[in-house]
C-alpha cells in the first residue's frame, strides 16, 4: 500500500524516528493531538461534502435514482401484478371458452438416469399404425 509514495515501512520507521526524538515524556501530548488533528480533518470533510451535496442537488438525484432502483424489483411480484391486472381487464373467466385438449399422451424417453417426457400427438400414431398395417 503507498499513499504519495509512502510504504508501511517508511512509515513505520519515520514514527519510530519521532518516538525517539520526541521522547518518552511528549508522545502522550503528541499522540493527543494527532489524535484531536485526524478528528477534525474528518469533521471537516465531512462537513464539506454535505454541503457540496446540497448545494449541487445530489440528495435529489440520489433519490430519484433510488426510486428507479433494479435491486428493488422483484420479478416474480411484478409478473404477479401483470398477471391479476390482466384477469380483471379480460372479465370473468367463465366467460371464457375452454381450449379442447389436444389429443395424444406422454411417452417417457432416455435413460432412467436421465428421463424426459416427450408429447406424442394421436396423429402421429394414427399414421405409424397404418403404416405397419400396410407392411
Amino acid at each position: 500500500m503507498t499513499m504519495f509514495g509512502l510504504t508501511i515501512e517508511k512509515l513505520f520507521l519515520v514514527a519510530l524516528i519521532a518516538a525517539v526524538i520526541i521522547g518518552p515524556r511528549r508522545l502522550p501530548e503528541y499522540a493527543g493531538r494527532l489524535g484531536a488533528l485526524v478528528h477534525r480533518v474528518t469533521l471537516t470533510v465531512g462537513e464539506a461534502a454535505r454541503r457540496a451535496e446540497q448545494e449541487a442537488g445530489v440528495a435529489s438525484i440520489r433519490q430519484e435514482w433510488t426510486a428507479v432502483d433494479p435491486r428493488r424489483y422483484d420479478p416474480r411480484q411484478i409478473i404477479r401484478e401483470a398477471w391479476d391486472a390482466g384477469e380483471e381487464s379480460d372479465g370473468s373467466k367463465a366467460a371464457e371458452a375452454p381450449q379442447p385438449e389436444p389429443e395424444g399422451r406422454w411417452i417417457v424417453a432416455g435413460s432412467s438416469g436421465h428421463p424426459r417426457r416427450v408429447w406424442k400427438p394421436a396423429e402421429a400414431e394414427a399414421r405409424v399404425r397404418g403404416a405397419d398395417l400396410l407392411d
